[in-house]
Formats: C-alpha cells, structure tokens, sequence
C-alpha cells in the first residue's frame, strides 16, 4: 500500500449524486452513458459494470461520486467524474450514504 498526504486527499472532491437517466452504449456490452445530478449541476458519464446491472436498474440511485476527475472521452463520451464502487469479484457495488443527505453534499 501507497500512503498519501492529507494534503492530497483534499484536493479530491467526492459528493453525492443521484443517477437520473442511464442508457447503453450501442457496441459497448460492460459501459452505460449515465447522467448525474449533483443538486447544483448535472453531469455526463460513462459507468462500468453494464454486465451486471441494467441501466433502468441505475436509476434513481444515490451515490457518492468523483466530481474533480480530469473529463475524458470513453466510447466517444466525454465522461465528467467517477462514481466510486467496491469491488466484489470485478462486480461494482455502488457507494452510497444512510440517510436523508442532499445532492451535492460534500464527502469529507
């Protein structure tokens, strides 16, 4: 294992998001286009896990998301964050928080 710096960790800006649309990627079988609500803007991404989960399945769902990743474009994409999952047995079990928290808050 690597350590990092407090300093570093604080540059990561990781906040809550609720998935409002998400639709498959014509050609791509593991990759969904989903859309994310972050309370004060929305935003674009390309999500793993497509083999496992449905994209009308992803809908509604809260979960705790990468908002300061650098964009990149993936399948033609440009994908603006990263939702963050554990990783069980290469299946993402999406992050999520307990409770009534609003979109946008932040994760410290």
């Amino acid at each position: 294992m690597e350590y990092i710096s407090y300093e570093e960790f604080s540059k990561l800006d990781i906040r809550v998001a609720k998935i409002i649309h998400a639709e498959r990627i014509v050609g791509y079988k593991k990759i969904v286009k989903a859309r994310v609500d972050l309370g004060y803007e929305e935003r674009e991404l390309v999500v793993g896990g497509a083999e496992y989960y449905k994209p009308e399945d992803l809908i509604d769902k809260i979960v705790i998301m990468l908002v300061n990743l650098k964009p990149r474009k993936i399948a033609g994409i440009e994908s603006q964050g990263m939702l963050l999952a554990a990783d069980v047995n290469d299946k993402p079990i999406w992050l999520t928080v307990d409770g009534d928290v609003p979109l946008g808050s932040k994760i410290k």
